[in-house]
C-alpha cells in the first residue's frame, strides 16, 4: 500500500459527527421503545398529591423529544416511525387529552398541564375541550399574575400560545431577566445556569425549529463560549447537561465546528451503556458498567435523541460544514 492509499484511506474512516450521532440517536430511540412502558401515567397521576416528578414529567418529556425528533427526521428516514408511535402511546396514556381537561378542574392554576399539552399540540395532537377551558383560565388575573422565574415564564408563554393565548408581555424584557440574556461572565458558567441557559434557547427556537429566535448578540456570546461550556462538561461527565448544551449547538445559525462536533459525539457514545442508555453522569467509581436505573438514564437518553436529531437536522440543512452530508448520511443509514 502506497502512502497515498494509506493517507486516502484515513480520510474515508474520519470521524463524523453525523455518523456518530445517527448512531446515538439509533440506539437511544431502540432503548426508549423497549422501555416505553416506564413512562407509562400510574394510578396517581391525577391525585393532589401524586409525584408529578415521577408522573407527568417524564411523559411530557418523551413527548417533548419525539415531538421534536420526529419533526426533524423526515418521514421516509427508518428513525421518524419509532419517534412517531413514542409520542402516539404518550398521547394515548393521557386519553388522547381526555386527562388534561380532568386536571384542569383538579388544579385549574397549575402551569405544568399546559406545558405538557404544548408538547403534544406541537406535533398536532390537540383536545379542543382542554383547550378552551384552558384558554379561559389562563386570562384570568390569578393566572397571570403568578410568580415565575424569567426562563419558566418564558416556556408558560410559548405553552400559551398553543391554545391561543396572546399576553401582552414584553418577552425582550424577559429574555434580559435570564441568565443567559444578562450575558453574564463566562467563567461564572455552573450547573444550573447550564440548565437555565438551555432552556432559554429552547423556548426561544420553538425547540430547535427556528434557529433565527435568539437574538443576534446571544448568538454570538453562545458562539464564543458554548464550545468551552461543552468541552467543561464533557470533561466532568455530565451527559445529561452536555447533550442539552449540543441541542443548543445545533439551534443556532452557525452550529459548532466539525472538529469541535467530532470529539462531542464521540465522548458521549463513548458514554452510553450497551444496550444505548445514556447515564445522566460519569459513575462515580470506574469498572463494569450495569444499566443505570429508568430515573437516572431516561432524562439524558431522550435528551442525546433530541440533540442527535437535531444535528443531522441542522447539516442536512446547510449541507453539512464540509459539504459531504449528503455521503455521511448515506454510510450511516447503511
Amino acid at each position: 500500500m502506497t502512502p497515498a492509499d494509506t493517507g486516502a484511506g484515513a480520510e474515508e474512516e474520519a470521524p463524523s459527527p453525523v455518523r456518530t450521532a445517527r448512531r446515538v440517536e439509533e440506539d437511544a430511540l431502540a432503548w426508549l421503545s423497549a422501555h416505553r412502558e416506564d413512562f407509562a401515567l400510574g394510578a396517581d397521576a391525577l391525585t393532589p398529591d401524586g409525584a408529578v416528578n415521577g408522573s407527568w414529567k417524564p411523559l411530557g418529556e418523551l413527548a417533548r423529544v419525539c415531538a421534536a425528533v420526529s419533526r426533524h427526521t423526515p418521514s421516509p428516514d427508518p428513525l421518524h416511525a419509532p419517534a412517531r408511535d413514542l409520542l402516539d402511546y404518550a398521547w394515548r396514556q393521557t386519553g388522547e387529552g381526555e386527562l388534561f381537561a380532568l386536571l384542569q378542574r383538579f388544579e385549574p392554576f397549575a402551569t405544568y398541564p399546559l406545558e405538557v399539552y404544548a408538547a403534544f399540540a406541537s406535533a398536532g395532537l390537540r383536545h379542543a375541550g382542554y383547550e378552551a377551558a384552558a384558554a379561559s383560565v389562563a386570562r384570568t388575573r390569578g393566572w397571570r399574575l403568578a410568580e415565575q422565574d424569567p426562563t419558566r415564564r418564558l416556556g408558560v408563554l410559548a405553552a400559551e400560545r398553543c391554545v391561543g393565548v396572546h399576553r401582552p408581555e414584553d418577552v425582550p424584557r424577559l429574555v434580559r431577566g435570564t441568565w443567559l440574556g444578562g450575558l453574564p461572565e463566562p467563567w461564572s458558567f455552573e450547573r444550573f445556569s447550564g440548565y437555565a441557559l438551555t432552556h432559554v434557547v429552547f423556548h426561544l427556537t420553538d425547540w430547535g425549529r427556528d434557529p433565527d429566535g435568539v437574538p443576534a448578540d446571544l448568538g454570538s456570546y453562545l458562539a464564543d463560549w458554548l464550545p468551552a461550556w461543552l468541552d467543561t462538561c464533557l470533561d466532568a461527565g455530565m451527559w445529561d447537561l452536555s447533550c442539552e448544551l449540543l441541542a443548543v449547538a445545533a439551534s443556532l445559525p452557525e452550529p459548532l465546528g466539525q472538529t469541535a462536533a467530532c470529539d462531542a459525539w464521540e465522548r458521549i457514545a463513548s458514554a452510553r451503556h450497551a444496550t444505548g442508555a445514556l447515564p445522566e453522569e460519569r459513575p462515580p467509581l470506574e469498572g463494569p458498567c450495569s444499566e443505570p436505573e429508568f430515573a437516572h438514564c431516561y432524562h439524558s437518553t431522550l435528551m442525546a435523541a433530541f440533540a442527535a436529531a437535531l444535528t443531522i437536522g441542522r447539516l442536512r440543512a446547510t449541507g453539512g460544514t464540509t459539504g459531504a452530508y449528503e455521503d455521511d448520511l448515506e454510510g450511516a443509514l447503511r
